[in-house]
C-alpha cells in the first residue's frame, strides 16, 4: 500500500521559500557601518594621507597680496600668487555673518565642526528627492578644509575619503579655534572666482570698498557667489547674481533677521556694482611692473643682510611708492583722449597712402599658417576708446595693432627724482612692453643737451650762429636743412635757433662746440654716448629713451644736478614693520648752474614764442614752463619735455614701427606730442593742491642773470663771409673760443658776435 503524500505547505506560488528581507538589510546595514568604520579609521591613521595636525591647524597663515600704493595710501596695484588680504573679525559686519550662517551652515554655532542632521537632509531631500536646492552637507569648517588642503583622487573612493578627511579635520580644528576665529579662517580663505580670495579682495574688487563697509545686500552678493563664483559672478551674469542674493534673503528672513516688510524690500533693490578689478589697477600697470621688479632686489638684499626671506607674492606687504595717482589718471586720461581724436586722421592718411597693401607685401614673404588662413572670429581688442569685442580676420588683427598710435609719458620732481606719473604704453594687459623704457629716434629733443654742451665750452645765448644752407662733403655730403625749408640764410642768435628749433645752426653748433665736450654732457646728464661723433646726433640722430631724457631734462631746472628716477619709499611687513626705507636721493653736478640757468631761459623763450607755443596758445596753460618739441624722421616719433622746478613731464607718441606715420604736420611734436602735456599741465594749474605741490617759479643763481637781450637774426657781413669761405672746414674740427664780449677780428675767426 502506498505511502501517503504529505500536504503542501501553504506559500507563494511555486512553492519558493520566504526571503529574509529584514535580516538582509540589517546584516546590509551592519557590513555597511564596518565598512565606514574600517575606512574611517584608515583615513584617520593616515592611509590615505597624514590629516593636519593640531599643532599645524592653530599656526595656520595664509597667503596675501603685496598691496602697492601711491605716496598718500592709494591703492595702486597687487603682487600675488592669489589676490587676498586679511581681515580681523571687528573688520566683518554683523549682517555679513548673518548672510554667511544662515545660506551655509545654518546650525554653526552648535555643533563642532560636522552637523549630522546636514547629512540627513542631503540623503534624503538631495540625494533621493533630487531637490538641488536642499543644499550641501558641509559645515563653514568643513568648507574651510577643502578651501585649504584641495582634495586628492582616490579612485572609487574620492568623494567618502575626502568628506572623511573634512570631516575629521574640521572637528580637530574646532577643538583649537573659537567660532569666531574659525568665521575669520572662512572669509579669508574662500575662493570668489578672477583669482580674488577672501572677502576683502573680494568687497575691493566688486564694491569698491573694504569688507567693513559692506551694506547688507552687498554682503549677500558676496555670500550668494560661494555657492558657484562663475555662475553668481554679479560682473558677468548680473541677472543670475541679483536672483541668488534673492535666496540669501529668504534664507536670512528664514533665521529670523528680516520680516517680511524688510524682505520684500530688500529684493527689490538693484544689483549696483562699483567694480574695480583688473580693470581698475591696469592704469598703473607698467609702474607696478617696475616696481615689482626693483622690490625683488631690494628684498633679497635685505634676506642677504638678515637672514630673513620674504616672498614678495604671498607675505602681505606693502609697498610704499612715489607714485601720484592723481597725476596718474590726468596722464593716462589724457594719452587716450588725445590719441583717440588722432588714430582717426591717422587712419586716414595710411588709406590715401595705400600702406596696408604695402604692409601685407611684406608680411607674404614671412607668413604663417594663421595668415594664409586669414580665420575670422570673434576676438577681443584695445582701441583707444575701450576694449571692445569685435568679428576680425586674422590680418584685420594683425593690422589694426600694426597701424596703432602708442602714447607713452613719464613725470618727475627734479630735486628728489620722484616718479609721479608712468604711462608706459596704451594698456599693459594687451600691449605690455613698456615705452617709458624704450630707446627711440629723439629728434630735435636733443637739442638742449648741446646746446647745453656749446654754453659749458663758452658760448653764450646771444652768440649767433650760421643759418646758410651747407653741405658736409667729409659727412657723405649731408646737407642739413630746417624743417621749414627757410631760405633766409645769414645768423641766428643761439636762443632763437633753440626756440625756433632750427636745424642748420644747431649743425653749426654742433662743430663750434666739438665732439669731446658733447660727449662729455651727454655721458654726465646720464645719456648714451655712442653717436656723439656723428654730426646728425645733433639733431637727434640717436635712440634715447624717456626715462633717460627727463631726468636730464630735470637737471636744467635744478641748476645743473641731476637726480636719477626714484620709485620706492618703503617697505613694510604683513604686520606694518618698516623693513626698508629709502634713503634720500643723491644728486650729482652735471652743468655747472649758469649753463643750465640759459638753457631753461632759452627753453621758456620755446614755449612762449617757439615750437612749444601750443602749450599757451591751444591749452592756456599759464605758468613759467621751459620746454622743447621733438619730430623725428618722416614723422615717425613726436616727443614732448616740459619742465618747472617742481616738476618734468616727457610725452611720446608713435606706431611700433617707424614705417606707420603721418605724412603731414599732424605727426610733429608740437601736434602729436605737446598735446598730451598740455591736458595734464592745464589740470595741474587748476587744482589747487596739485599747483602748489609741483608748479615752482625759476630761480637764477645770485651771481649770474640769463641774458637773451640780442636780436634774434642778422645778416652775415662781408668779413662774416670771408670768414666762413676760408675758415668753414676748421669748424668742423671743434675750434671754440670763451667769453661772449670780444668784438675783434680775431675772435670773429672762431665765433659769431653780439650786436
Amino acid at each position: 500500500m502506498a505511502a501517503k503524500r504529505a500536504p503542501a505547505k501553504k506559500g507563494k506560488k511555486g512553492g519558493g521559500k520566504r526571503i529574509p528581507w529584514l535580516k538582509i538589510v540589517l546584516f546590509g546595514a551592519a557590513g555597511l557601518l564596518i565598512c565606514f568604520f574600517a575606512l574611517m579609521q584608515a583615513v584617520r591613521s593616515g592611509v590615505y594621507g597624514e590629516l593636519p595636525s593640531e599643532e599645524e591647524l592653530t599656526s595656520i597663515q595664509h597667503e596675501q597680496a603685496t598691496l602697492v600704493l601711491d605716496r598718500d595710501g592709494e591703492l595702486i596695484g597687487k603682487l600675488f600668487a592669489e589676490d587676498r588680504t586679511n581681515v580681523k573679525f571687528t573688520d566683518i559686519p554683523k549682517h555679513l555673518v548673518d548672510a554667511l550662517v544662515s545660506t551655509e551652515d545654518a546650525r554653526f554655532f552648535s555643533h563642532q565642526g560636522v552637523d549630522g542632521r546636514s547629512y540627513v537632509r542631503v540623503f534624503f531631500r538631495t540625494l533621493l528627492g533630487r531637490d538641488k536646492s536642499g543644499g550641501g552637507g558641509s559645515t563653514i569648517s568643513q568648507q574651510i578644509i577643502k578651501n585649504l588642503y584641495g582634495r586628492e583622487r582616490h579612485g572609487l573612493l574620492t568623494v567618502p575619503v575626502n568628506k572623511m578627511k573634512e570631516a575629521l579635520v574640521a572637528q580637530r580644528l574646532e577643538r583649537m579655534l573659537k567660532k569666531e576665529d574659525v568665521l575669520v579662517l572662512y572669509f579669508n580663505s574662500v575662493p570668489f572666482g578672477e583669482n580674488t580670495y577672501g572677502i576683502e579682495a573680494a568687497a575691493q574688487r566688486f564694491f569698491g570698498k573694504p569688507a567693513k563697509r559692506l551694506n547688507v545686500q552687498e554682503s549677500a552678493v558676496l555670500v550668494g557667489m560661494l555657492k558657484a563664483n562663475t555662475t553668481y559672478n554679479p560682473r558677468l551674469h548680473p541677472a543670475a547674481s541679483k536672483g541668488r542674493r534673492d535666496q540669501v534673503f529668504e534664507q536670512m528672513a528664514k533665521r529670523g533677521h528680516f520680516n517680511e516688510v524688510q524682505l520684500d524690500s530688500l529684493k527689490k533693490l538693484p544689483l549696483v556694482l562699483n567694480y574695480t578689478g583688473g580693470d581698475a589697477l591696469d592704469l598703473y600697470g607698467y609702474f607696478v611692473k617696475h616696481v615689482n621688479a626693483e622690490a625683488r632686489t631690494i628684498l633679497k638684499d635685505l634676506g642677504k643682510k638678515s637672514g630673513r626671506t620674504y616672498d614678495i607674492e604671498k607675505d602681505g606687504l606693502r609697498i610704499i611708492t612715489t607714485l601720484d595717482a592723481d597725476l596718474q589718471r590726468m596722464a593716462h586720461v589724457a594719452v587716450h583722449q588725445h590719441l583717440a581724436a588722432m588714430q582717426p586722421k591717422l587712419d586716414s592718411e595710411l588709406r590715401s597712402a595705400k600702406a596696408r597693401t604695402r604692409w601685407e607685401k611684406s608680411m607674404e614673404r614671412r607668413s604663417n599658417k594663421k595668415w594664409k588662413k586669414n580665420a575670422k572670429e570673434v576676438r577681443e581688442l584695445y582701441d583707444h576708446a575701450a576694449r571692445r569685442l569685435d568679428t576680425l580676420t586674422y590680418r584685420d588683427s594683425l593690422w589694426h595693432y600694426h597701424k596703432l598710435l602708442n602714447g607713452a609719458v613719464l613725470m618727475m620732481e627734479p630735486a628728489t627724482g620722484a616718479v609721479r606719473a608712468w604711462v608706459g604704453g596704451n594698456d599693459h594687459r594687451y600691449l605690455p612692453y613698456d615705452l617709458v623704457n624704450a630707446r627711440r629716434p629723439i629728434a630735435s629733443t636733443i637739442k638742449p643737451v648741446v646746446y647745453a654742451a656749446a654754453l659749458e665750452r663758452g658760448l653764450h645765448p646771444c652768440t649767433y650762429l650760421d643759418n646758410d644752407k651747407k653741405t658736409y662733403a667729409e659727412f657723405d655730403d649731408w646737407a642739413p636743412d630746417n624743417f621749414d625749408k627757410d631760405t633766409t640764410g645769414g645768423q641766428v642768435a643761439m636762443w632763437y635757433a633753440l626756440a625756433k628749433s632750427m636745424n642748420r645752426p644747431t649743425v653749426d653748433l654742433y662743430f663750434r662746440t666739438g665732439v669731446d665736450t658733447v660727449r662729455n654732457t651727454l655721458k654726465a646728464l646720464g645719456l648714451p654716448t655712442k653717436d656723439a661723433d656723428k654730426p646728425a646726433m645733433a639733431l637727434g640722430g640717436t635712440d634715447i629713451a624717456l626715462k633717460e631724457i627727463v631726468p636730464a631734462f630735470g637737471a636744467f631746472a635744478m641748476q645743473g644736478r641731476v637726480v636719477m628716477p626714484q620709485y620706492i619709499v618703503s617697505i613694510r611687513d604683513a604686520q606694518g614693520r618698516e623693513i626698508y626705507k629709502a634713503k634720500k636721493p643723491t644728486s650729482r653736478q652735471a652743468l655747472s648752474a649758469n649753463t643750465a640757468a640759459d638753457v631753461s631761459a632759452m627753453l621758456q623763450r620755446a614755449v612762449d614764442q617757439g615750437t612749444g607755443g601750443p602749450l599757451r596758445s591751444r591749452y592756456g596753460v599759464t605758468s613759467a614752463f621751459a620746454g622743447k618739441t621733438g619730430t623725428s624722421q618722416d614723422y615717425g616719433d613726436a616727443w614732448f619735455v616740459g619742465y618747472t622746478p617742481g616738476l618734468v613731464i616727457g610725452t611720446w607718441v608713435g606706431a611700433f614701427d617707424n614705417d606707420v606715420h603721418f605724412h603731414s604736420s599732424l605727426g610733429t611734436g608740437g601736434q602729436l606730442a605737446l598735446p598730451i602735456a598740455g591736458k595734464v599741465l592745464k589740470q595741474v594749474e587748476q587744482s589747487p593742491e596739485l599747483r602748489n605741490r609741483y608748479i615752482r617759479s625759476f630761480t637764477w643763481p645770485e651771481d649770474h642773470q640769463p641774458d637773451l637781450d640780442c636780436r634774434s637774426q642778422r645778416e652775415a657781413d662781408v668779413l662774416d663771409r670771408l670768414i666762413n669761405d676760408v675758415f668753414g672746414g676748421d669748424k668742423n674740427k671743434g675750434v671754440d673760443t670763451v667769453g661772449p664780449e670780444r668784438r675783434n677780428i680775431f675772435d670773429r675767426l672762431f665765433k659769431g658776435n653780439r650786436p
